[in-house]
């Protein structure tokens, strides 16, 4: 935290996000990266996509609705594609 409320705040919360949001798709984002899934490259844009995205309110919302594995990501969600592929893994 560099605790000024500034980028790494902001950037954590985005990293929380999208494993948030991987977790409720039934996708563990580490294992993926440990079988050549997911590079460490892929993984860091995606948090980068979800901070430029402006939709952490909605995502935030969605995943507090969710009680189980979701069967699908929801539109509005920036890693959609890739978290379908690696479903389907």
């Amino acid at each position: 935290m560099d605790g000024g409320g500034g980028r790494i705040d902001r950037t954590e919360r985005h990293f929380w996000l999208t494993r948030s949001m991987a977790r409720v798709m039934g996708v563990n984002l580490m294992r993926a990266m440990e079988q050549g899934l997911l590079s460490p490259e892929d993984y860091g844009e995606m948090v980068a996509r979800c901070q430029a995205g402006k939709c952490h309110e909605i995502c935030q919302l969605w995943l507090a609705r969710q009680t189980g594995v979701a069967a699908k990501a929801p539109d509005h969600c920036l890693h959609r594609d890739v978290l379908d592929r690696l479903r389907g893994s």
